[in-house]
Protein backbone atom coordinates (compact mmCIF):
# COMPACT_ATOMS: atom_id res chain seq x y z
CA UNK A 1 0.00 0.00 0.00
CA UNK A 2 2.94 2.30 -0.65
CA UNK A 3 1.78 5.72 -1.76
CA UNK A 4 -1.64 5.41 -0.11
CA UNK A 5 -2.77 8.27 2.09
CA UNK A 6 -3.18 7.10 5.68
CA UNK A 7 -6.33 8.79 6.95
CA UNK A 8 -8.44 8.80 10.08
CA UNK A 9 -12.15 9.09 10.79
CA UNK A 10 -13.10 12.48 12.25
CA UNK A 11 -15.78 12.18 14.92
CA UNK A 12 -18.23 15.08 15.27
CA UNK A 13 -18.31 15.82 18.98
CA UNK A 14 -21.71 17.49 18.68
CA UNK A 15 -23.21 14.14 17.69
CA UNK A 16 -21.99 12.45 20.89
CA UNK A 17 -23.91 12.43 24.16
CA UNK A 18 -21.51 11.95 27.10
CA UNK A 19 -24.45 12.15 29.54
CA UNK A 20 -26.43 9.31 27.97
CA UNK A 21 -27.89 7.24 30.82
CA UNK A 22 -28.92 4.09 28.98
CA UNK A 23 -32.07 2.53 27.52
CA UNK A 24 -35.26 2.11 29.51
CA UNK A 25 -37.23 -1.04 28.70
CA UNK A 26 -40.62 -0.02 27.37
CA UNK A 27 -43.63 -2.32 27.49
CA UNK A 28 -45.60 -0.32 24.94
CA UNK A 29 -47.18 -2.73 22.43
CA UNK A 30 -45.76 -2.88 18.91
CA UNK A 31 -48.17 -3.47 16.04
CA UNK A 32 -46.98 -6.63 14.28
CA UNK A 33 -48.47 -7.93 11.03
CA UNK A 34 -47.66 -11.18 9.26
CA UNK A 35 -48.11 -12.53 5.77
CA UNK A 36 -47.97 -16.22 4.93
CA UNK A 37 -45.90 -16.91 1.81
CA UNK A 38 -47.31 -18.96 -1.07
CA UNK A 39 -43.96 -20.71 -1.44
CA UNK A 40 -40.99 -20.97 0.89
CA UNK A 41 -37.96 -18.71 0.53
CA UNK A 42 -35.23 -20.19 -1.69
CA UNK A 43 -32.81 -20.80 1.17
CA UNK A 44 -29.57 -22.56 0.23
CA UNK A 45 -27.94 -24.32 3.18
CA UNK A 46 -24.18 -24.66 3.46
CA UNK A 47 -22.73 -27.85 1.97
CA UNK A 48 -20.19 -30.10 3.68
CA UNK A 49 -17.36 -28.51 1.64
CA UNK A 50 -18.39 -25.00 2.78
CA UNK A 51 -17.02 -25.35 6.29
CA UNK A 52 -14.99 -22.20 6.91
CA UNK A 53 -15.93 -19.07 8.83
CA UNK A 54 -15.83 -17.17 5.53
CA UNK A 55 -18.46 -19.50 4.02
CA UNK A 56 -20.65 -18.88 7.06
CA UNK A 57 -20.27 -15.12 6.85
CA UNK A 58 -20.80 -14.86 3.11
CA UNK A 59 -23.55 -17.43 2.58
CA UNK A 60 -24.71 -18.83 5.94
CA UNK A 61 -25.52 -15.34 7.30
CA UNK A 62 -26.88 -14.05 3.99
CA UNK A 63 -29.79 -11.61 4.19
CA UNK A 64 -32.50 -13.09 1.92
CA UNK A 65 -34.71 -9.99 2.17
CA UNK A 66 -33.77 -7.13 -0.17
CA UNK A 67 -34.84 -3.55 0.53
CA UNK A 68 -35.38 -1.29 -2.48
CA UNK A 69 -34.03 2.01 -1.12
CA UNK A 70 -35.24 3.91 -4.20
CA UNK A 71 -38.87 3.33 -3.18
CA UNK A 72 -40.15 3.54 0.40
CA UNK A 73 -41.18 0.32 2.15
CA UNK A 74 -40.55 -1.90 -0.85
CA UNK A 75 -38.97 -5.34 -0.25
CA UNK A 76 -38.15 -8.36 -2.42
CA UNK A 77 -37.17 -12.00 -1.95
CA UNK A 78 -36.72 -15.06 -4.19
CA UNK A 79 -38.85 -18.14 -3.52
CA UNK A 80 -38.11 -21.83 -4.14
CA UNK A 81 -39.71 -21.67 -7.61
CA UNK A 82 -37.22 -19.02 -8.74
CA UNK A 83 -39.80 -16.23 -8.57
CA UNK A 84 -38.75 -12.73 -7.50
CA UNK A 85 -41.54 -11.68 -5.12
CA UNK A 86 -42.31 -8.10 -4.09
CA UNK A 87 -44.20 -6.54 -1.20
CA UNK A 88 -44.92 -2.83 -1.40
CA UNK A 89 -46.52 -1.36 1.72
CA UNK A 90 -48.67 1.74 1.82
CA UNK A 91 -51.06 0.81 4.64
CA UNK A 92 -50.28 -1.84 7.26
CA UNK A 93 -53.91 -2.71 7.83
CA UNK A 94 -54.51 -3.38 4.14
CA UNK A 95 -51.57 -5.58 3.18
CA UNK A 96 -51.57 -7.33 -0.17
CA UNK A 97 -49.97 -10.73 -0.76
CA UNK A 98 -46.43 -10.61 -2.18
CA UNK A 99 -46.64 -10.51 -5.98
CA UNK A 100 -44.38 -12.03 -8.63
CA UNK A 101 -42.40 -9.48 -10.66
CA UNK A 102 -39.91 -11.79 -12.37
CA UNK A 103 -39.13 -15.47 -12.78
CA UNK A 104 -35.60 -16.79 -13.21
CA UNK A 105 -35.27 -18.70 -16.51
CA UNK A 106 -32.95 -21.25 -14.87
CA UNK A 107 -34.21 -24.42 -13.20
CA UNK A 108 -32.37 -23.97 -9.91
CA UNK A 109 -33.08 -27.49 -8.67
CA UNK A 110 -30.83 -28.89 -11.42
CA UNK A 111 -27.70 -27.35 -9.84
CA UNK A 112 -25.99 -29.05 -6.91
CA UNK A 113 -23.32 -26.47 -6.13
CA UNK A 114 -25.32 -23.28 -6.51
CA UNK A 115 -25.41 -20.39 -4.03
CA UNK A 116 -28.40 -18.33 -2.96
CA UNK A 117 -29.92 -15.98 -5.54
CA UNK A 118 -28.98 -12.34 -4.93
CA UNK A 119 -30.47 -9.00 -5.99
CA UNK A 120 -29.18 -5.44 -5.97
CA UNK A 121 -31.04 -2.30 -7.06
CA UNK A 122 -28.55 -0.28 -9.12
CA UNK A 123 -30.90 2.65 -9.75
CA UNK A 124 -34.60 3.52 -9.71
CA UNK A 125 -35.07 1.59 -12.99
CA UNK A 126 -32.18 -0.92 -13.13
CA UNK A 127 -31.65 -4.18 -11.22
CA UNK A 128 -28.77 -6.67 -11.12
CA UNK A 129 -29.67 -10.27 -10.35
CA UNK A 130 -27.73 -13.49 -9.86
CA UNK A 131 -29.39 -16.90 -9.82
CA UNK A 132 -26.55 -18.38 -7.73
CA UNK A 133 -25.21 -20.60 -10.53
CA UNK A 134 -22.67 -18.11 -11.91
CA UNK A 135 -25.05 -16.30 -14.27
CA UNK A 136 -25.60 -12.54 -14.11
CA UNK A 137 -28.77 -10.80 -15.28
CA UNK A 138 -29.02 -7.09 -15.97
CA UNK A 139 -32.66 -6.06 -15.83
CA UNK A 140 -34.50 -2.92 -16.84
CA UNK A 141 -37.39 -2.79 -14.40
CA UNK A 142 -39.25 0.42 -15.07
CA UNK A 143 -40.56 2.29 -12.04
CA UNK A 144 -40.75 -0.31 -9.26
CA UNK A 145 -43.29 -0.69 -6.48
CA UNK A 146 -46.09 0.11 -8.90
CA UNK A 147 -47.67 -2.84 -10.68
CA UNK A 148 -48.80 -0.67 -13.59
CA UNK A 149 -45.34 0.56 -14.61
CA UNK A 150 -43.11 -2.21 -13.24
CA UNK A 151 -42.02 -4.68 -15.89
CA UNK A 152 -38.72 -6.54 -15.53
CA UNK A 153 -36.97 -7.01 -18.87
CA UNK A 154 -33.62 -8.82 -19.32
CA UNK A 155 -31.11 -6.74 -21.33
CA UNK A 156 -27.97 -8.73 -20.41
CA UNK A 157 -27.66 -12.39 -19.47
CA UNK A 158 -24.28 -14.11 -19.31
CA UNK A 159 -22.42 -16.91 -17.56
CA UNK A 160 -19.49 -15.37 -15.64
CA UNK A 161 -17.73 -18.41 -14.20
CA UNK A 162 -18.14 -20.04 -10.81
CA UNK A 163 -21.17 -19.18 -8.59
CA UNK A 164 -21.18 -15.79 -6.86
CA UNK A 165 -23.40 -13.42 -4.92
CA UNK A 166 -23.81 -9.74 -5.81
CA UNK A 167 -22.20 -7.51 -3.19
CA UNK A 168 -23.06 -4.15 -4.77
CA UNK A 169 -23.87 -2.44 -8.08
CA UNK A 170 -24.25 1.09 -9.45
CA UNK A 171 -25.70 2.65 -12.58
CA UNK A 172 -23.99 5.69 -14.12
CA UNK A 173 -23.65 7.65 -17.37
CA UNK A 174 -20.30 8.85 -18.74
CA UNK A 175 -19.84 10.58 -22.10
CA UNK A 176 -23.52 9.89 -22.88
CA UNK A 177 -22.92 6.14 -22.43
CA UNK A 178 -24.84 4.18 -19.81
CA UNK A 179 -22.97 1.60 -17.73
CA UNK A 180 -23.67 -0.74 -14.81
CA UNK A 181 -20.81 -1.69 -12.50
CA UNK A 182 -21.29 -4.89 -10.46
CA UNK A 183 -19.29 -6.31 -7.58
CA UNK A 184 -19.47 -10.12 -7.32
CA UNK A 185 -18.20 -12.11 -4.33
CA UNK A 186 -16.87 -15.68 -4.44
CA UNK A 187 -15.21 -17.99 -1.90
CA UNK A 188 -12.85 -20.17 -3.93
CA UNK A 189 -10.52 -23.08 -3.25
CA UNK A 190 -6.89 -22.00 -2.95
CA UNK A 191 -4.55 -24.86 -3.89
CA UNK A 192 -1.49 -22.90 -2.74
CA UNK A 193 -2.83 -22.29 0.76
CA UNK A 194 -1.89 -25.50 2.58
CA UNK A 195 -1.53 -24.03 6.07
CA UNK A 196 -4.57 -21.74 6.24
CA UNK A 197 -8.26 -22.28 5.50
CA UNK A 198 -7.43 -23.52 1.93
CA UNK A 199 -9.81 -20.89 0.51
CA UNK A 200 -9.51 -17.31 -0.65
CA UNK A 201 -12.07 -14.59 -1.36
CA UNK A 202 -12.40 -12.92 -4.75
CA UNK A 203 -14.29 -9.75 -5.58
CA UNK A 204 -14.88 -9.37 -9.31
CA UNK A 205 -15.61 -5.83 -10.43
CA UNK A 206 -17.32 -5.95 -13.84
CA UNK A 207 -18.48 -2.98 -15.89
CA UNK A 208 -21.26 -3.63 -18.41
CA UNK A 209 -21.73 -0.87 -20.98
CA UNK A 210 -24.36 -0.02 -23.56
CA UNK A 211 -23.09 -0.39 -27.14
CA UNK A 212 -24.69 0.51 -30.45
CA UNK A 213 -23.81 -1.37 -33.64
CA UNK A 214 -25.77 -0.57 -36.77
CA UNK A 215 -28.69 0.69 -34.70
CA UNK A 216 -28.69 -2.41 -32.50
CA UNK A 217 -28.49 -1.36 -28.83
CA UNK A 218 -27.14 -3.99 -26.48
CA UNK A 219 -25.14 -4.32 -23.27
CA UNK A 220 -21.72 -5.96 -23.24
CA UNK A 221 -18.96 -6.48 -20.68
CA UNK A 222 -16.52 -3.61 -21.05
CA UNK A 223 -14.08 -4.42 -18.25
CA UNK A 224 -13.46 -7.18 -15.67
CA UNK A 225 -11.10 -6.76 -12.71
CA UNK A 226 -10.53 -9.17 -9.84
CA UNK A 227 -9.42 -8.50 -6.27
CA UNK A 228 -8.29 -11.27 -3.95
CA UNK A 229 -8.14 -11.46 -0.17
CA UNK A 230 -8.19 -13.91 2.71
CA UNK A 231 -11.34 -12.81 4.56
CA UNK A 232 -14.90 -11.98 3.51
CA UNK A 233 -15.22 -8.18 3.44
CA UNK A 234 -17.54 -6.60 5.99
CA UNK A 235 -18.33 -3.87 3.47
CA UNK A 236 -17.62 -3.53 -0.26
CA UNK A 237 -19.16 -0.85 -2.47
CA UNK A 238 -18.52 0.85 -5.81
CA UNK A 239 -18.49 4.64 -5.96
CA UNK A 240 -21.57 6.21 -7.64
CA UNK A 241 -19.56 7.30 -10.71
CA UNK A 242 -17.83 3.92 -11.05
CA UNK A 243 -14.36 5.42 -10.51
CA UNK A 244 -13.38 3.64 -7.32
CA UNK A 245 -14.12 1.01 -4.75
CA UNK A 246 -14.20 0.98 -0.94
CA UNK A 247 -13.66 -2.15 1.15
CA UNK A 248 -13.75 -2.78 4.90
CA UNK A 249 -12.05 -6.09 5.67
CA UNK A 250 -10.03 -7.86 8.33
CA UNK A 251 -7.36 -8.93 5.84
CA UNK A 252 -6.28 -6.78 2.88
CA UNK A 253 -7.41 -7.18 -0.72
CA UNK A 254 -5.30 -6.60 -3.82
CA UNK A 255 -5.96 -6.62 -7.53
CA UNK A 256 -4.87 -9.70 -9.46
CA UNK A 257 -2.78 -8.67 -12.47
CA UNK A 258 -1.89 -10.04 -15.88
CA UNK A 259 1.40 -11.96 -16.21
CA UNK A 260 3.17 -9.02 -17.92
CA UNK A 261 2.15 -6.67 -15.14
CA UNK A 262 3.23 -9.22 -12.53
CA UNK A 263 6.72 -9.50 -14.09
CA UNK A 264 7.04 -5.73 -14.22
CA UNK A 265 5.95 -5.42 -10.59
CA UNK A 266 8.38 -8.17 -9.52
CA UNK A 267 11.25 -6.33 -11.24
CA UNK A 268 10.30 -3.13 -9.42
CA UNK A 269 10.08 -5.00 -6.14
CA UNK A 270 13.47 -6.62 -6.67
CA UNK A 271 15.04 -3.28 -7.44
CA UNK A 272 13.49 -1.78 -4.32
CA UNK A 273 14.54 -4.69 -2.15
CA UNK A 274 18.16 -4.70 -3.24
CA UNK A 275 19.99 -3.38 -0.21
CA UNK A 276 22.06 -0.34 -1.09
CA UNK A 277 24.81 1.03 1.13
CA UNK A 278 23.98 4.47 2.53
CA UNK A 279 25.43 7.37 0.56
CA UNK A 280 26.50 9.04 3.79
CA UNK A 281 26.44 8.56 7.56
CA UNK A 282 25.70 11.30 10.07
CA UNK A 283 25.83 11.89 13.81
CA UNK A 284 24.75 14.78 15.99
CA UNK A 285 25.26 16.34 19.40
CA UNK A 286 23.37 19.25 20.95
CA UNK A 287 25.75 21.66 19.21
CA UNK A 288 26.79 20.16 15.87
CA UNK A 289 26.23 17.59 13.12
CA UNK A 290 29.00 15.45 11.60
CA UNK A 291 28.59 13.93 8.12
CA UNK A 292 30.88 11.24 6.68
CA UNK A 293 30.90 10.52 2.93
CA UNK A 294 33.10 7.92 1.22
CA UNK A 295 34.73 9.32 -1.94
CA UNK A 296 36.46 7.40 -4.80
CA UNK A 297 40.26 6.86 -4.68
CA UNK A 298 40.98 9.13 -7.67
CA UNK A 299 39.28 12.15 -6.07
CA UNK A 300 41.59 14.78 -4.59
CA UNK A 301 40.89 17.71 -2.32
CA UNK A 302 40.83 20.06 -5.33
CA UNK A 303 38.03 18.00 -6.93
CA UNK A 304 35.68 18.53 -3.99
CA UNK A 305 33.40 21.53 -3.64
CA UNK A 306 31.23 22.01 -0.55
CA UNK A 307 28.89 24.98 -0.45
CA UNK A 308 27.31 26.03 2.85
CA UNK A 309 24.39 28.42 3.35
CA UNK A 310 22.23 29.01 6.44
CA UNK A 311 19.60 26.46 5.34
CA UNK A 312 21.19 24.45 2.53
CA UNK A 313 24.19 22.29 1.68
CA UNK A 314 25.65 21.23 -1.68
CA UNK A 315 28.51 18.74 -2.21
CA UNK A 316 29.95 18.07 -5.71
CA UNK A 317 32.87 15.92 -6.94
CA UNK A 318 34.72 17.14 -10.04
CA UNK A 319 32.21 18.14 -12.72
CA UNK A 320 29.61 15.52 -11.73
CA UNK A 321 26.02 16.26 -10.61
CA UNK A 322 25.76 17.15 -6.89
CA UNK A 323 26.46 14.20 -4.61
CA UNK A 324 24.44 15.79 -1.79
CA UNK A 325 22.16 18.75 -2.18
CA UNK A 326 19.10 20.08 -0.41
CA UNK A 327 17.47 21.95 2.42
CA UNK A 328 18.80 21.17 5.89
CA UNK A 329 16.33 20.19 8.60
CA UNK A 330 17.29 23.29 10.61
CA UNK A 331 19.48 26.37 10.20
CA UNK A 332 23.26 26.29 10.69
CA UNK A 333 25.99 28.85 11.31
CA UNK A 334 27.29 28.48 7.76
CA UNK A 335 30.38 30.59 8.35
CA UNK A 336 31.59 28.18 11.07
CA UNK A 337 30.94 24.99 9.06
CA UNK A 338 34.06 23.10 7.84
CA UNK A 339 35.13 20.00 5.91
CA UNK A 340 38.29 17.85 5.67
CA UNK A 341 39.54 14.70 3.86
CA UNK A 342 40.45 11.85 6.21
CA UNK A 343 43.20 9.27 5.59
CA UNK A 344 40.68 6.53 4.80
CA UNK A 345 39.52 8.51 1.76
CA UNK A 346 36.37 9.82 3.43
CA UNK A 347 35.01 13.36 3.41
CA UNK A 348 34.03 14.65 6.87
CA UNK A 349 31.73 17.67 7.09
CA UNK A 350 30.98 19.53 10.32
CA UNK A 351 27.83 21.66 10.63
CA UNK A 352 27.34 23.99 13.59
CA UNK A 353 23.68 24.16 14.71
CA UNK A 354 22.19 27.62 15.00
CA UNK A 355 19.61 26.38 17.55
CA UNK A 356 21.68 24.55 20.15
CA UNK A 357 20.04 21.60 21.91
CA UNK A 358 17.56 20.80 19.12
CA UNK A 359 17.35 17.22 17.84
CA UNK A 360 17.28 16.70 14.06
CA UNK A 361 15.12 13.73 12.94
CA UNK A 362 16.67 14.01 9.44
CA UNK A 363 19.64 15.75 7.85
CA UNK A 364 18.40 16.87 4.44
CA UNK A 365 14.64 17.21 4.16
CA UNK A 366 13.22 14.25 2.21
CA UNK A 367 16.62 12.61 1.54
CA UNK A 368 16.55 8.93 2.56
CA UNK A 369 20.03 8.04 1.24
CA UNK A 370 21.84 8.62 4.53
CA UNK A 371 21.98 6.66 7.78
CA UNK A 372 21.91 8.21 11.23
CA UNK A 373 24.31 6.71 13.79
CA UNK A 374 23.46 7.18 17.45
CA UNK A 375 26.24 6.94 20.04
CA UNK A 376 25.86 4.99 23.30
CA UNK A 377 25.41 8.07 25.51
CA UNK A 378 22.42 9.21 23.42
CA UNK A 379 20.89 5.71 23.66
CA UNK A 380 21.22 5.82 27.45
CA UNK A 381 19.60 9.26 27.66
CA UNK A 382 16.59 8.16 25.58
CA UNK A 383 16.17 4.95 27.60
CA UNK A 384 16.21 6.93 30.82
CA UNK A 385 13.68 9.46 29.54
CA UNK A 386 11.23 6.63 28.68
CA UNK A 387 11.76 4.66 31.88
CA UNK A 388 8.71 6.18 33.61
CA UNK A 389 6.44 4.69 30.93
CA UNK A 390 7.40 1.10 31.69
CA UNK A 391 7.33 -1.12 34.76
CA UNK A 392 7.64 -4.78 35.63
CA UNK A 393 4.74 -4.58 38.09
CA UNK A 394 1.07 -4.09 37.19
CA UNK A 395 0.56 -0.90 39.20
CA UNK A 396 3.81 0.42 40.70
CA UNK A 397 2.05 3.39 42.29
CA UNK A 398 -1.41 2.36 43.56
CA UNK A 399 -1.92 5.75 45.21
CA UNK A 400 -2.23 7.39 41.81
CA UNK A 401 -5.78 8.37 40.83
CA UNK A 402 -5.79 6.59 37.49
CA UNK A 403 -4.34 3.07 37.69
CA UNK A 404 -3.37 1.44 34.39
CA UNK A 405 -6.09 -0.31 32.40
CA UNK A 406 -6.41 -3.97 33.24
CA UNK A 407 -7.63 -6.02 30.27
CA UNK A 408 -8.96 -8.64 32.70
CA UNK A 409 -11.52 -6.12 33.94
CA UNK A 410 -13.17 -5.91 30.52
CA UNK A 411 -16.42 -7.80 30.20
CA UNK A 412 -16.42 -10.89 28.02
CA UNK A 413 -18.97 -9.34 25.64
CA UNK A 414 -16.53 -6.52 24.85
CA UNK A 415 -14.09 -8.90 23.18
CA UNK A 416 -14.49 -9.51 19.48
CA UNK A 417 -12.57 -11.68 17.08
CA UNK A 418 -11.15 -9.13 14.67
CA UNK A 419 -9.36 -6.13 16.07
CA UNK A 420 -7.33 -4.92 13.12
CA UNK A 421 -9.74 -4.34 10.23
CA UNK A 422 -8.94 -1.63 7.69
CA UNK A 423 -10.90 0.56 5.29
CA UNK A 424 -9.29 0.90 1.85
CA UNK A 425 -10.24 2.99 -1.16
CA UNK A 426 -9.09 1.59 -4.54
CA UNK A 427 -8.74 3.65 -7.71
CA UNK A 428 -10.49 2.06 -10.70
CA UNK A 429 -7.86 3.17 -13.23
CA UNK A 430 -4.57 2.54 -11.45
CA UNK A 431 -5.98 -0.37 -9.37
CA UNK A 432 -3.95 0.98 -6.45
CA UNK A 433 -4.99 1.82 -2.89
CA UNK A 434 -5.31 5.61 -2.62
CA UNK A 435 -6.61 5.91 0.97
CA UNK A 436 -6.36 3.57 3.93
CA UNK A 437 -7.73 3.78 7.48
CA UNK A 438 -6.70 1.37 10.20
CA UNK A 439 -9.95 0.81 12.09
CA UNK A 440 -8.15 -0.75 15.05
CA UNK A 441 -10.71 -1.52 17.74
CA UNK A 442 -13.57 0.17 15.88
CA UNK A 443 -15.59 -2.99 15.30
CA UNK A 444 -17.72 -3.10 12.14
CA UNK A 445 -21.42 -3.52 12.98
CA UNK A 446 -23.60 -3.13 9.86
CA UNK A 447 -24.24 -1.09 6.70
CA UNK A 448 -27.33 0.84 5.62
CA UNK A 449 -28.42 2.89 2.62
CA UNK A 450 -29.45 6.37 3.77
CA UNK A 451 -29.48 7.98 0.32
CA UNK A 452 -29.56 5.54 -2.64
CA UNK A 453 -27.65 8.04 -4.80
CA UNK A 454 -24.73 7.85 -2.37
CA UNK A 455 -22.62 4.89 -1.26
CA UNK A 456 -24.02 2.75 1.57
CA UNK A 457 -23.16 3.98 5.07
CA UNK A 458 -21.30 1.76 7.50
CA UNK A 459 -21.68 1.66 11.26
CA UNK A 460 -18.66 1.17 13.55
CA UNK A 461 -18.30 0.75 17.27
CA UNK A 462 -16.48 3.65 18.95
CA UNK A 463 -16.00 2.93 22.64
CA UNK A 464 -19.55 2.06 23.78
CA UNK A 465 -21.38 3.95 21.02
CA UNK A 466 -22.16 3.02 17.42
CA UNK A 467 -21.27 5.72 14.89
CA UNK A 468 -22.69 5.89 11.37
CA UNK A 469 -20.35 7.01 8.57
CA UNK A 470 -21.34 8.22 5.10
CA UNK A 471 -18.66 7.87 2.38
CA UNK A 472 -18.34 10.82 -0.04
CA UNK A 473 -16.14 9.72 -2.93
CA UNK A 474 -16.35 13.20 -4.52
CA UNK A 475 -15.09 15.02 -1.41
CA UNK A 476 -11.39 14.17 -0.83
CA UNK A 477 -11.24 16.40 2.26
CA UNK A 478 -14.36 14.86 3.80
CA UNK A 479 -14.40 11.37 2.32
CA UNK A 480 -16.03 9.77 5.39
CA UNK A 481 -18.55 11.87 7.30
CA UNK A 482 -19.90 11.07 10.76
CA UNK A 483 -23.67 11.55 10.29
CA UNK A 484 -25.33 9.88 13.29
CA UNK A 485 -24.69 8.23 16.65
CA UNK A 486 -26.57 5.41 18.34
CA UNK A 487 -25.75 5.85 22.01
CA UNK A 488 -24.33 2.80 23.81
CA UNK A 489 -25.39 0.51 20.94
CA UNK A 490 -21.83 -0.74 20.52
CA UNK A 491 -21.89 -2.02 24.09
CA UNK A 492 -25.49 -3.27 24.00
CA UNK A 493 -25.11 -5.34 20.82
CA UNK A 494 -22.00 -7.04 22.21
CA UNK A 495 -24.12 -8.69 24.89
CA UNK A 496 -26.50 -10.23 22.34
CA UNK A 497 -24.75 -13.54 21.73
CA UNK A 498 -27.44 -14.86 19.36
CA UNK A 499 -27.72 -11.77 17.13
CA UNK A 500 -27.92 -12.42 13.41
CA UNK A 501 -28.71 -9.12 11.66
CA UNK A 502 -28.44 -5.43 12.59
CA UNK A 503 -30.02 -2.45 10.87
CA UNK A 504 -31.13 1.13 11.45
CA UNK A 505 -33.75 3.47 10.05
CA UNK A 506 -32.54 5.70 7.17
CA UNK A 507 -33.65 8.71 9.26
CA UNK A 508 -31.58 7.41 12.26
CA UNK A 509 -34.70 7.36 14.49
CA UNK A 510 -33.92 3.85 15.75
CA UNK A 511 -31.55 0.92 15.44
CA UNK A 512 -32.59 -2.72 15.62
CA UNK A 513 -31.14 -6.20 15.80
CA UNK A 514 -32.65 -9.64 15.57
CA UNK A 515 -31.60 -12.99 16.92
CA UNK A 516 -31.53 -16.19 14.91
CA UNK A 517 -34.97 -17.09 16.22
CA UNK A 518 -38.03 -14.97 17.02
CA UNK A 519 -36.72 -12.03 19.06
CA UNK A 520 -36.23 -8.50 17.71
CA UNK A 521 -34.72 -5.66 19.79
CA UNK A 522 -35.41 -2.02 18.92
CA UNK A 523 -33.43 0.92 20.34
CA UNK A 524 -35.02 4.34 19.87
CA UNK A 525 -33.10 7.59 19.91
CA UNK A 526 -33.65 9.72 23.06
CA UNK A 527 -36.99 11.58 22.93
CA UNK A 528 -38.51 14.29 25.18
CA UNK A 529 -40.84 13.08 27.92
CA UNK A 530 -44.49 14.02 28.06
CA UNK A 531 -44.46 13.74 31.88
CA UNK A 532 -42.03 14.98 34.53
CA UNK A 533 -39.46 12.38 35.60
CA UNK A 534 -36.86 12.79 38.34
CA UNK A 535 -33.56 11.01 38.88
CA UNK A 536 -33.77 10.40 42.63
CA UNK A 537 -30.11 9.47 42.95
CA UNK A 538 -28.91 12.79 41.52
CA UNK A 539 -31.97 14.83 42.47
CA UNK A 540 -32.56 16.30 39.03
CA UNK A 541 -35.23 16.28 36.39
CA UNK A 542 -34.75 13.98 33.38
CA UNK A 543 -35.53 15.70 30.10
CA UNK A 544 -35.53 12.77 27.68
CA UNK A 545 -35.39 8.99 27.64
CA UNK A 546 -34.18 6.42 25.12
CA UNK A 547 -36.44 3.39 24.95
CA UNK A 548 -35.69 -0.25 24.24
CA UNK A 549 -38.53 -2.35 22.83
CA UNK A 550 -38.67 -6.10 22.34
CA UNK A 551 -40.83 -7.94 19.82
CA UNK A 552 -41.27 -11.72 19.89
CA UNK A 553 -42.43 -13.19 16.59
CA UNK A 554 -44.95 -16.00 16.43
CA UNK A 555 -42.65 -18.22 14.40
CA UNK A 556 -40.56 -21.32 14.93
CA UNK A 557 -38.59 -20.98 11.66
CA UNK A 558 -35.23 -19.20 11.73
CA UNK A 559 -35.01 -15.58 10.61
CA UNK A 560 -33.61 -15.35 7.06
CA UNK A 561 -33.98 -11.65 6.28
CA UNK A 562 -34.12 -8.35 8.18
CA UNK A 563 -34.61 -4.80 6.84
CA UNK A 564 -35.46 -1.43 8.43
CA UNK A 565 -37.25 1.59 6.99
CA UNK A 566 -38.14 4.84 8.74
CA UNK A 567 -41.58 3.51 9.71
CA UNK A 568 -41.28 -0.27 10.04
CA UNK A 569 -39.16 -3.38 10.29
CA UNK A 570 -39.47 -6.27 7.85
CA UNK A 571 -38.52 -9.73 9.13
CA UNK A 572 -38.45 -12.75 6.81
CA UNK A 573 -38.61 -16.39 7.89
CA UNK A 574 -38.86 -19.47 5.67
CA UNK A 575 -42.63 -19.20 5.22
CA UNK A 576 -43.67 -15.87 6.72
CA UNK A 577 -43.00 -12.15 6.24
CA UNK A 578 -43.49 -10.05 9.40
CA UNK A 579 -43.98 -6.27 9.54
CA UNK A 580 -43.34 -4.45 12.82
CA UNK A 581 -44.64 -0.89 12.98
CA UNK A 582 -41.96 1.13 14.79
CA UNK A 583 -42.82 4.75 13.93
CA UNK A 584 -46.08 6.24 12.74
CA UNK A 585 -46.01 7.97 9.37
CA UNK A 586 -45.81 11.73 9.10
Amino acid sequence: MAGAAHCSLRVKRLLLDPKFEGYKLSLEPLACYQLGLDAAVAEVKLRDDQYTLDHLRAFGMYNYLHLDSWYQDNVYYVDQFGRVMNLSVTLDTALQKPREVFRLPTDLTAYDNRLCASIHFSSSTWVTLSDGTGRLYLIKSGKRGNSASEKWEIVFNEELGSPFIIAHSVSFVKSDTHSIAVLMLRVEKDELDTKGSEFHITLEWATITETSKEGDHRYEIFKRRVLQGKSVPHYAAIEPNGDGLMIVSYKPFRFMQDEDEKLEENDDAKAANEKKDPLYYWQQTEDDVTITVHVPQDITKDDIKVHFSPDNICVTLKDQPPLMEGKLYSSVDHESCTWIIRENQSLEISLIKKNEGSHWPELIVGDKRGEFIMDSSQCSEITESLMHLTSEVMNPNPEKENPPCNAQELEECDAFLEDSASLCRFDGDTLKVTHVINLGSNQYLFSVVVDPREMPCFCLRHDVDALLWQPHSDQPENMWEHIATFNALGYVQASKQDKKFMACAPDYSYAALCECLRRVFIYRQPAPLSTVLYNRKEGRQVGQVAKQLVATLEATDPILGFQATSERLFVLTTKTLFLIKVNSGN
